[in-house]
C-alpha cells in the first residue's frame, strides 16, 4: 500500500488502494453494470416504457454514476466524501427493491415520492424484510443511522475521517486519506452488495432485453 507519489491526481496506475483485493471486486462489478447498461439504454429508447420502467431508466443510471463517484474519490484519496455518498446510492437501490416488490406503489414515484407519502429508508429495509420473510424483525432505524450521522455531520460520524497524526495523537482529515486501507475496505464492503442488486434490478424490470 506504500505510495511515495507526491502529485495532486492520482490515476489507475498509482492510486493509493491499487492492489486492494476488495476495490478489484469494486471494479469487476462496475464493469459489469455498465456492461448491462450499454446494451439496456439503447433498447429501452424503443420500448413503450411502463411507469415501473421508466422509474428504472432514471434511477439505474443514477446509481451507477453514485458508484463510479465513489470509485474515483477512492482513486483520489477522499474516503471520507465517499462514504458520506454511500446513503445515496444505497438509497437508490432500495427504491428498485421497493417498487420491484410493491409495484403498486408505483404512484408515490409518479407523484413525485413524496416526503410525508413515501417510505424512509428505514421503512423500506423494514417492509422489505418483511415481504421476504428474512429473519428476525428488523429495525430499520438501526441501519440507517450510521448512514444519516455521516451526512448530517452528527458527532459520531467522526471515526470516518479520524487520522493517525505525526504526534502520534489523532486529527479529522480535511482532505486526502490515502494510508488508510482499512477504512477503503470498509467502504467496499459496504458498496459491493449494492452494485449487485443493481444488476439483478436491471433484469427484473427489463428481462425480456437482459436476455
Amino acid at each position: 500500500m506504500a505510495n511515495n507519489w507526491d502529485g495532486v491526481i492520482y490515476t489507475p496506475d498509482n492510486e493509493p488502494y491499487l492492489g486492494n483485493e476488495l476495490l478489484y471486486h469494486f471494479d469487476q462489478l462496475i464493469s459489469c453494470c455498465l456492461e448491462i447498461n450499454a446494451k439496456l439504454a439503447p433498447l429501452s429508447h424503443t420500448l413503450e416504457l411502463t411507469e415501473l420502467q421508466e422509474m428504472a431508466s432514471q434511477t439505474i443510471p443514477q446509481s451507477i454514476s453514485l458508484a463510479l463517484s465513489i470509485r474515483e474519490m477512492i482513486r483520489q484519496g477522499y474516503l471520507f466524501g465517499a462514504h458520506v455518498l454511500k446513503r445515496s446510492l444505497i438509497e437508490r437501490v432500495m427504491i428498485l427493491l421497493y417498487l420491484h416488490h410493491f409495484p403498486e406503489k408505483i404512484h408515490l414515484w409518479v407523484e413525485g415520492w413524496p416526503h410525508k407519502k413515501s417510505p424512509s429508508l428505514a421503512k423500506m429495509f423494514e417492509e422489505i424484510n418483511r415481504k421476504e420473510s428474512v429473519g428476525p424483525e428488523l429495525k430499520g432505524y438501526e441501519l440507517t443511522a450510521p448512514l444519516n450521522s455521516l451526512v448530517h455531520g452528527k458527532p459520531d460520524s467522526a471515526p470516518w475521517n479520524s487520522v493517525l497524526m505525526g504526534d502520534g495523537k489523532y486529527g479529522h482529515a480535511p482532505s486526502k486519506i490515502t494510508n488508510n486501507p482499512e477504512l477503503c475496505n470498509e467502504l467496499c464492503a459496504d458498496v459491493l452488495p449494492w452494485l449487485t442488486i443493481i444488476t439483478s434490478m436491471m433484469c427484473a424490470y427489463f428481462p425480456n432485453e437482459s436476455n
